[in-house]
């Protein structure tokens, strides 16, 4: 999947997933209705379908962005980001690429201590 043109992904996303998977651009804060899904499912790739968060690790973290403080085994990579005058850790789809949004340490201590902070357009929730 990550092998596709630019041409294929533009026909396949919408803008807004575009703009966020595959040229890691960032939703505004407050705007994804993830935010607010409380559901038990599962949160996949907007852009794959790969699976990628499950519900039960999604918690409020205040950020405006929905978030996680784990990710499925082998589902995401990290890498270091140095855009925007600042060091982050940016989280991609390990299926596809895609840009899903950056991870901090700044998480619930109870559990993995990590914030996962996602881009909504990035994910498209599966209710069990």
């Amino acid at each position: 999947m990550a092998d596709k043109t630019d041409s294929e992904w533009k026909s396949e996303l919408t803008p807004a997933q575009y703009a966020v998977l595959r040229q890691c651009g960032t939703e505004p804060p407050g705007s994804s209705p993830l935010n607010y899904e409380k559901r038990a499912g599962e949160f996949n790739c907007a852009g794959c379908g790969a699976e990628l968060f499950d519900s039960k690790t999604k918690y409020e973290s205040g950020s405006g962005w929905p978030s996680f403080y784990e990710a499925k085994p082998g589902a995401v990579n990290i890498k270091a980001d140095r855009s925007h005058g600042m060091v982050r850790d940016e989280v991609t789809c390990a299926a596809c690429g895609g840009h899903l949004g950056h991870v901090f340490p700044d998480g619930p201590r109870e559990t993995t201590g990590l914030r996962y902070c996602m881009n909504g357009t990035a994910l498209k929730f599966e209710p069990k």
